[in-house]
């Protein structure tokens, strides 16, 4: 049966790697996956910077906004953090993603690398589970100027710099002031980033169709400051009091310096990132399968 999508872009590991020892060994892996995707069929491209780092070649290559303009479907062969980084670009497209894991816990590729063969088949075919995930839109306000804007899938973490000591937080919700709050910092997260460095911190997991955000202290100066949950379509907004250096980081790929006065303005962004899954796929299944769950029960 001939394949739903056409044009399929392949992205492997999305930031160039020291001495290009991990972008190697992707490659064969990158080779096998698009053999297989020509023999069903599809057009594979090769983004940009997959192709620069891994050296593969034999495939038209496209910079990310012109996958997002041509293809049908977008293959993420890596790891979490390969899938951030594409995800966030190509989501104003609405391109559809299926990540395969080639990294280490994938939870959002979940697509076992060994099996994907058996995984793709039906998929290719329009046999899939369908999966929206929430984006955050994050502005760093310096006085009237917006010195910083970003996309998240994950999370927004505000955090003291390398010197000692705890930096000092106001946080509002919709304009009402919430607390003020000493520690090593907060993080704001969506529900895919509840299973990353929030629930590190003894956040709680949200399931994917949860419409809030998680925003959760780092290591607090009180303890009675705990993680809550928003409604997504809330304006969080965090102002840095202390005069200690601080940081923001966007899903851990990009980072703003911070001065006292800063504001961080967190709002729910217009677009979303479509993830595919194998026909019966759960959010359960990933979690028994990435937390270890049930393990010893008979």
């Amino acid at each position: 049966m001939k394949s739903k999508f056409h044009q399929v872009a392949l992205i492997g590991k999305y930031h160039a790697v020291a001495s290009g020892a991990q972008g190697a060994s992707s490659r064969p892996a990158l080779e096998e996956i698009a053999e297989f995707l020509y023999a069903q069929g599809c057009e594979v491209v090769l983004e940009s910077l997959t192709a620069s780092n891994t050296g593969l070649t034999g495939y038209p290559v496209l910079e990310a906004h012109e996958i997002g303009t041509q293809c049908d479907l977008g293959l993420v062969v890596g790891g979490d953090g390969t899938m951030l980084g594409i995800g966030r670009q190509l989501a104003r497209y609405k391109v559809p993603l299926i990540g395969i894991n080639h990294g280490r816990l994938g939870f959002i590729t979940d697509v076992p690398y060994g099996n994907f063969k058996t995984a793709l088949t039906p998929m290719l075919r329009g046999e899939y589970e369908s999966d929206m995930r929430l984006l955050m839109h994050a502005r760093v306000m310096r006085g009237a100027e917006c010195v910083f804007d970003a996309l998240a899938l994950n999370d927004v973490v505000v955090h003291r710099d390398t010197t000692a000591g705890m930096v000092e937080l106001r946080v509002e919700v919709n304009g009402n002031f919430v607390a003020n709050q000493r520690a090593d910092g907060l993080i704001i997260a969506t529900p895919t980033g509840s299973t990353a460095y929030s629930l590190s911190v003894g956040g709680p997991i949200l399931h994917p169709s949860i419409q809030g955000w998680v925003l959760a202290p780092i290591a607090p100066h009180t303890l009675s400051n705990r993680p809550i949950v928003f409604p997504c379509d809330s304006e969080i907004a965090i102002e840095i009091v202390s005069d200690r250096e601080a940081s923001a980081n966007f899903d851990m790929q990009s980072l703003a310096s911070l001065r006292q006065g800063d504001r961080i303005i967190v709002t729910r962004s217009e677009h979303a990132v479509q993830f595919l899954h194998p026909k019966g796929w759960t959010y359960f299944d990933t979690l028994r399968e990435k937390l270890h769950w049930n393990e010893g029960v008979a």
